[in-house]
């Protein structure tokens, strides 16, 4: 851990600059009911309005775009439930970088017909029998592609904390930052700009109950290694927390909260009914945990991230009618 070299706010900074002429500047919504429910202000920023319909275009673009001219021609590989393969696969369309990406079997349709449509080449596999890191290492060694992680990765890193640089930059100072939490990409890189830009900011990353690795690591001081939790929070599947995240959520976050999955059904039905959003489960997790802690912010300043909004509208109909 000693070696690894942090990304920093001053990243943070350059990837916003890098991503500025691509990507969305997403708009921040207030909802009266909500505020209300909890005698505070919330401030939600909405990645599912981001290109490919969540915030991982952020990260992967600004690392495509510091690809050598030899590590374009070779092209990328990555592995994603989804969202960073989307993500993956416009930033290399609009940087004419071949790519190829790893999608379980069990991804949405939504998901994989994207990634295909940006011109991708997809390669599915079981994310509960495979080991999809050791594939892309696999393939990545046999054809000279530059594997991109999906959060263990200082580019990527940066570019996610543009999120919460946006949001504080736009409302002003904040007492409480929910982020939803998988890998921790997203939460380490707004960890980053709400510690600069709103040093009095309690951070909090959100997680599946059924998924609580980083909740685990936080509170052992090492990364725990789970199995790949049920949860159709798809985008927070994940088994552990890399490196990079697990050492800036040690140093910046205050705490992480988890949600079930019946939480981030009731945060989706008022995002659809009081918002006029759709949001994918796991963009709910940062609303769910504020929920359950809004006797604790009355009266505070409250920022929510949603991640994104990529879900398959068959599949959202029915998590919502139940």
């Amino acid at each position: 851990m000693t070696d690894l070299i942090l990304p920093t706010y001053q990243d943070v900074e350059a990837a916003a600059q890098r991503i500025k002429p691509y990507a969305t500047k997403t708009p921040v919504m207030t909802s009266r009911t909500a505020n209300q429910q909890f005698g505070a202000e919330l401030f939600f920023k909405c990645e599912n309005f981001q290109r490919m319909g969540a915030f991982k275009f952020r990260g992967a673009f600004n690392a495509l775009s510091q690809f050598t001219p030899e590590q374009k021609k070779a092209g990328v590989i990555a592995f994603s439930s989804g969202n960073h393969a989307q993500g993956v696969a416009l930033a290399a369309q609009l940087l004419n970088i071949p790519a190829t990406i790893l999608m379980p079997i069990d991804a949405p349709d939504v998901k994989v017909a994207a990634t295909e449509g940006y011109g991708a080449t997809v390669i599915r596999f079981d994310r509960y029998t495979e080991d999809r890191e050791q594939l892309c290492q696999t393939l990545a060694k046999k054809h000279g592609y530059t594997l991109i992680p999906p959060f263990d990765h200082p580019h990527i890193i940066a570019g996610q904390g543009t999120a919460a640089k946006e949001l504080i930059e736009e409302v002003g100072e904040l007492d409480a930052l929910f982020v939803c939490l998988g890998g921790g990409g997203l939460l380490s890189g707004c960890a980053l700009a709400a510690k600069k830009l709103s040093p009095n900011c309690k951070i909090y990353g959100v997680e599946p109950e059924a998924g609580n690795d980083a909740q685990q690591s936080f509170r052992a001081g090492k990364i725990i290694h789970i199995n790949t939790p049920n949860t159709i929070a798809d985008g927070a599947q994940t088994q552990h927390i890399g490196q990079y995240t697990f050492a800036l959520i040690q140093k910046n976050v205050d705490d992480i909260f988890t949600a079930t999955d019946e939480q981030l059904i009731e945060c989706m039905k008022f995002y659809a009914e009081r918002m006029k959003m759709v949001v994918e489960p796991t963009g709910c997790l940062s609303f769910a945990a504020a929920i359950a802690q809004k006797e604790q912010l009355q009266g505070k300043r409250v920022g929510i991230i949603v991640s994104g909004g990529n879900v398959d509208i068959k599949h959202f109909a029915q998590l919502i009618s139940q």
